[in-house]
């Protein structure tokens, strides 16, 4: 994406994906935001970007509307055009799981949306959020937002907030990459997948939230049926977590309330802190942890 003076977008009301990509472009390069429609002249002129409006898609011109594109192409909003600009795309669709329902959304509407999703169209309004409204009513009350606005400032901390989950969730899988070791949960039924866990051992320095990344590195690494569980370093100790992965039945460490080396069990059973650091440990704990029905 080539350097740019002024964002350019639409005029009357907003809307989540012209919205978003005002503030990824503000995270990206801040300029002020005027909302009217473009002229020839603004569609051809690289300084401005031209978002949600102009019939013209054209990276190069820093032109990024999608309302030209055929009705039976995928749905893909103005968020998504310039994600893609800025290389961030695939990462998006791959971490912010909101995405591709947003896109549906803008370009299908929402009785599209809920069957896309699998839900009743009425789950559509109940996920309303009152913070969406004020906003994108504020965004679409004014013709033009500069720097020190209010809804300017927080924009930019919206997409600065988004740019840095997308770079550093990359990262942090990468890191997750070179560290984790799958173990594998002793079942006595040979005839069963059997269970693993994934293990992060603990690094210095130590990240701020060691268990940030487990989840998705699961899923991208087609693991999510068969890890039942994570031990990552516990930030608050020298121990470990131990933790269901997405609270998989398998386990059960309100199992583990006696141990000595166990600090916290959930009554829930969901997760567990132990002090212990030795690995052969850690998986005895989670062999004890086996819920009984999978004993």
């Amino acid at each position: 994406m080539s350097p740019f003076t002024t964002i350019l977008t639409h005029p009357g009301s907003a809307h989540k994906d012209d919205f978003l990509a005002c503030c990824v472009l503000l995270a990206h390069l801040p300029a002020p935001i005027v909302r009217r429609e473009p002229t020839a002249e603004d569609i051809a002129d690289t300084n401005i970007v031209v978002v949600d409006v102009g019939d013209s898609h054209d990276p190069t011109l820093n032109n990024f509307d999608h309302h030209h594109l055929p009705d039976d192409a995928d749905p893909i909003c103005a968020l998504s055009l310039v994600l893609k600009a800025l290389n961030l795309y695939e990462d998006a669709r791959s971490f912010c799981d909101w995405l591709e329902p947003a896109e549906w959304f803008d370009c299908r509407g929402p009785n599209a949306t809920a069957k896309f999703l699998n839900v009743p169209r009425n789950a559509v309004n109940q996920l309303y959020s009152p913070i969406d409204g004020t906003l994108l009513r504020c965004f679409a009350a004014g013709t033009n937002h500069v720097a020190g606005e209010p809804l300017w400032e927080m924009m930019r901390q919206v997409g600065v907030d988004l740019l840095n989950y997308l770079r550093s969730l990359r990262s942090r899988l990468d890191f997750v990459g070179e560290h984790a070791e799958l173990w594998t949960l002793d079942t006595p039924d040979s005839g069963a997948p059997t269970p693993q866990v994934l293990f992060l051992p603990r690094t210095e320095p130590l990240p701020t939230e060691p268990s940030s990344g487990l989840d998705r590195y699961i899923v991208e690494q087609g693991l999510n049926e068969r890890v039942v569980a994570t031990v990552s370093p516990d930030r608050r100790g020298i121990g470990y977590g131990l933790s269901r992965h997405r609270d998989n039945p398998a386990l059960d460490f309100t199992r583990l309330s006696d141990e000595p080396d166990v600090h916290f069990a959930h009554k829930r059973g969901f997760v567990a802190k132990s002090s212990a650091t030795d690995p052969q440990r850690l998986r005895e704990l989670l062999r004890l942890a086996k819920a009984e029905s999978t004993a």
